[in-house]
């Protein structure tokens, strides 16, 4: 079973994210991400391991290579997570973020605005 920490982990290098990327446009032997990326075939067969690992990739043998391909599943961690930091852009340019503000916050902060409006 894949957990939260494994698919962080997974994607927290840039090499494995850049991986992703690629099979989410077509499906790659090792040979062929080999090529793409500036270090070796044992390399990228390690990152290979560890997204595979989180579930982020599966293969499937075609002819006498191993085909990668995405698995996107496991990148709704990723979706839930980041949906607390809903983020706004305006047409000027700025970032404006919406969070959750506890109640107990809320409620403080209208009790010390009305005290300082009385």
């Amino acid at each position: 079973m894949t957990t939260e920490d494994q698919v962080f982990r997974a994607i927290a290098h840039p090499a494995r994210r850049a991986m992703l990327s690629i099979l989410a446009l077509s499906d790659r032997s090792v040979k062929e991400l080999t090529n793409e990326f500036a270090m070796s075939q044992p390399a990228v067969s390690q990152h290979l391991k560890e997204l595979k690992e989180a579930h982020l990739v599966c293969s499937n043998r075609v002819g006498l290579e191993q085909k990668y391909r995405l698995t996107p599943k496991p990148l709704r961690y990723i979706i839930e997570w980041s949906a607390q930091y809903r983020t706004l852009i305006d047409p000027a340019g700025h970032s404006w973020s919406f969070v959750s503000v506890p109640a107990a916050t809320q409620v403080t902060a209208r009790k010390r605005r009305q005290s300082h409006g009385s």
